[in-house]
This record gives structure tokens, sequence and C-alpha cells, in this order.
């Protein structure tokens, strides 16, 4: 089975729910280097479009979102699991929660200005005018919240979470859960921002928890970064993976297997996927597609928060 490789970059979130997941399954993995902001030509050939970071990598097959790589890490190595028996449900639907809106309110707040102040010391190389303007760009025109109401509302999710904690270790009680990584990742850009930082010591269970998930560590990390033209050497010497027998179409679309098709993300980093649909499962779709720098590969989305369409010609 390919290495998997996670194509991302210091600074994100959702990477770094990631990283932790290779550190709960102590798995093995090889990091590639995205750039925060378009263009990314490397990253994009591999999944057709879709530049939302990270993206997981097993040879010639690329996942897209986080709902879908924690799925195929568990899959990887079911223990310990993320989803805890009795509470997948519950850890699931909490997850898309602070993947949605908490971490909307959490970034509106991180970038209100004392903490956008912040992040520019702390980033002395980063163009803040092409970086706002790229996240602009990725919200589709979208407003984000004024930092009153932000700061409002994260206060009130931050509270939310610690009677959570009041009495067990991990927000579902004394198992880690994907839950806790999907809550941690919002919280964890706050901490790295020390002049806003202080909202999260308010409550006295939420840093000692946060302790907790951060020992889980990034894994067996190879020591070796591999460079964005090496993993797509990687996907052009690879095969995309046999697709199970054992997956059945479920067709709610009135679209068929084979047929062109394109995927987009329903809000948030809106570039198109195109490609021929080759599976449409219970919980994902798969799309397969040719590119000169990667030869044939199969994309593969989560259905909850992705459209698809038939492709317009």
């Amino acid at each position: 089975m390919p290495a998997p490789i996670l194509h991302h970059y210091p600074n994100s979130p959702f990477a770094e729910k990631i990283r932790l997941v290779f550190g709960l399954k102590n798995l093995a993995w090889h990091s590639c280097d995205v750039s925060p902001i378009m263009p990314k030509p490397e990253l994009q050939a591999l999944t057709g479009g879709y530049r939302r970071v990270p993206v997981l990598q097993m040879g010639a097959d690329i996942y897209c979102d986080t709902l879908l790589i924690c799925e195929v890490l568990e899959s990887l190595k079911p223990t310990p699991s993320l989803y805890p028996q009795g509470q997948t449900g519950l850890a699931r639907t909490l997850a898309q929660w602070a993947d949605g809106t908490l971490f909307g309110t959490a970034m509106a707040y991180n970038f209100s200005p004392a903490g956008g102040a912040e992040f520019a010391r702390l980033n002395p190389g980063l163009d803040l005018k092409a970086f706002a303007a790229d996240r602009a760009a990725m919200r589709g025109g979208a407003a984000r919240m004024y930092p009153g109401d932000a700061a409002a509302a994260y206060k009130s999710y931050l509270r939310r979470i610690a009677t959570m904690l009041e009495s067990s270790q991990f927000v579902l009680g004394e198992q880690l859960s994907v839950a806790d990584l999907a809550i941690y990742h919002a919280l964890w850009f706050t901490r790295r921002l020390p002049a806003i930082a202080g909202v999260l010591a308010t409550h006295a269970a939420i840093l000692p928890w946060m302790d907790r998930v951060a020992a889980l560590g990034h894994g067996a990390r190879h020591s070796t970064e591999l460079t964005r033209a090496e993993s797509l050497v990687i996907a052009r010497q690879a095969t995309p993976a046999v697709l199970s027998s054992s997956d059945v179409f479920q067709d709610e679309h009135g679209i068929a297997l084979g047929t062109e098709v394109t995927i987009t993300a329903e809000s948030f980093g809106l570039e198109v996927t195109s490609g021929t649909l080759v599976a449409a499962t219970r919980t994902r779709f798969t799309l397969a597609r040719t590119h000169e720098l990667t030869g044939v590969v199969h994309v593969h989305f989560p259905r909850i928060g992705f459209v698809l369409k038939k492709a317009e010609h």
C-alpha cells in the first residue's frame, strides 16, 4: 500500500487536525509543502481543481476534505478509533459543527484587528494583502462575521466546550474522538496568537484539554520533505486502487457511472473539479481524471459538503 502523503502547510488548522490523526494512530507519513495561497499548480494537477488544504495522496488516489481523510486513515488503522463505540453519530455530528460553525467563528475572531496584527507580526514574509484577497476569493465574496459578533459567539462556544469537559478528559467522555480534533484545530490557531490567546484561559478546562490533545503528536513523519514535483511523479508511476466491489452505487442525482461530472464545495473554496464519475457510494464520490503530469488518478470527495453535477459541454 502506498505511503500516505499529506499536502499541507504548517499554519493550516485543518492540516493540524490530520497531523494529530497521524499521531493518534502512530502512522508513518510523508509531508509535501503547499503554498497557503494561490497559485497551487502541482496540487491542482493532482486534484483537478480543488485547492483547499490538506489533501491526502496515496499513490494515484487523492483524497479531499478532512471529513474523508479521517475516514481513510481510520480504515488504514482502526485502533485507536476516531469514532467511539456507541457515540459514532454524535462524534461525527459534533465534528461537522466544529469544522463549519465553530471554525468560521474562530477564524473571524482570530483575524479581528488585534489577532490580525499579531498574525502579521508572526508571519513577516507573508504578503498579507495577497493572503486576504485569497481568503476573500475562497469565501466567494461572502462577508466574514463582524469582530464583535465573532467575539461574542466564540466566547459562548468556549463556555459550551468547557462544560463538556467539566467531568471528563475529552468532549465525549474518557476516549478521544474525531470531535476533539475538530474542535481543537480552530482553538489551536487562536493559541498561536499570543495577543488574543488569553480568551482560552477564561475556562479552566480548556487549556489542559488542549494539552492532552497536543500530546498526541504528529506520528512518524518522514524526516525528508517530498517536493511537489516528486509527489506528481509518485502519482504518475502508480495506479489507482481497485474500487471495492462491496461499495454499492447510490444514485441520488440521476447521474450514471461513467458520466462526465463536476464536483464543487458547497461553500469556501469553490474551484471546480471535473472528471468521470466512477463511484458514488453512501459516503463518497470518486472521479477518474487524466493529467499529463500525473497520469490517471482517482480523486475522492465526501458527499457531505460537496455538489455533484453533470458536466456542461
